[in-house]
């Protein structure tokens, strides 16, 4: 089965709404690095302290064993964070404990189902760098729950817009699961979605995960990376190195970029946002790093550490990460 559909003119994103319904919509490239546009310097909250650190002690028996009811999973999910002396291994099978969306839909043609998860022991002594490692491909971390994060998707365009398809990565132009009108990825409440194989993943914030923890508006840890730091959703201090501050709202630090990029297709076709390098990392106008992450004090790690957030704007969760692999 081909992963291209070439459709012709302007009504191609209109066509490929409805393209998964006949197609197996994929995801993939877990990984990415989006152009930059380093726009003035970085403050203290979007600063990285450089070293190791200590993650042993933290959540290292969470666990859960449960029948999801949903209609569209009706499966039992099950998974088991556990420690090591040096490792965090996470024992699942990527079935979601919340509610989730109708699957299939007309945007996502496949069935949640149990997975057979490849080996997850992320280190507890996660190293920080300054450098930015892709992970393509692969997942850039789990939740609590054992479901994957992938924020990227395998869908593209050629440069003329004529030809996209959701899958299969063909062309050069990487389509957004999230944040754009032009293809439907047939993302549910959760933001996420299921792949050919039965694996649902996120793409954005895990709402109905978030909903299930009932924390509120407060500093919530819900996954590891796969660098071995911790990953905390929407809320954080607004002082990254102070507890007493008052919660905030999170904000990343990519903006649609002005002027679209040489040969890109049409924005009359498509809008600015519908592709993934549409976006670029402006530091200093959010809260967050290139990979979405910061460096400061959270409720399990009140002397600080390095750590990342799923956000509601792009890039929703790390795309990359800065700890050593």
């Amino acid at each position: 089965m081909t992963s291209d559909h070439i459709v012709p003119g302007r009504t191609a994103g209109h066509l490929l709404a409805g393209l998964c319904a006949v197609v197996l919509c994929a995801c993939g490239g877990g990984g990415d690095i989006t152009a930059t546009n380093g726009a003035g310097g970085g403050d203290s909250s979007t600063s990285m302290a450089t070293g190791a650190a200590s993650t042993a002690g933290v959540r290292c028996n969470d666990s859960h064993n449960a029948f999801n009811s949903t209609p569209s999973v009706n499966a039992i999910s099950t998974a088991s964070w556990s420690c090591t002396g040096t490792a965090r291994v996470l024992s699942a099978n990527g079935v979601p404990d919340h509610e989730v969306g109708t699957f299939p839909n007309p945007g996502n043609p496949n069935t949640v189902s149990a997975q057979v998860l490849p080996p997850v022991a992320y280190t507890l002594s996660p190293t920080a760098t300054s450098t930015v490692s892709n992970i393509a491909m692969r997942a850039t971390g789990y939740l609590l729950n054992g479901v994957k994060i992938d924020a990227g998707t395998g869908g593209s365009c050629n440069d003329s817009g004529s030809s996209c398809s959701l899958i299969g990565n063909a062309g050069r132009w990487s389509i957004e699961a999230l944040g754009q009108q032009s293809f439907n990825f047939g993302t549910d409440g959760s933001n996420a979605h299921v792949q050919p194989d039965g694996a649902y993943h996120y793409h954005g914030m895990p709402e109905g995960f978030i909903t299930k923890l009932g924390k509120g508006r407060a500093v919530t840890l819900v996954g590891w990376a796969a660098d071995g730091f911790p990953v905390y959703a929407r809320y954080g201090y607004s002082v990254a190195g102070d507890a007493s501050s008052a919660i905030k709202t999170i904000q990343g630090s990519f903006q649609v970029k002005a002027t679209p990029d040489p040969n890109r297709p049409a924005t009359s076709l498509y809008p600015m946002g519908t592709f993934r390098q549409d976006y670029a990392y402006v530091a200093g106008s959010g809260d967050l790093d290139e990979c979405n992450g910061r460096t400061g004090v959270t409720p399990e790690f009140p002397a600080g550490i390095y750590h990342y957030y799923a956000t509601d704007t792009y890039p929703y969760f790390q795309r990359c990460v800065k700890g050593r692999l």
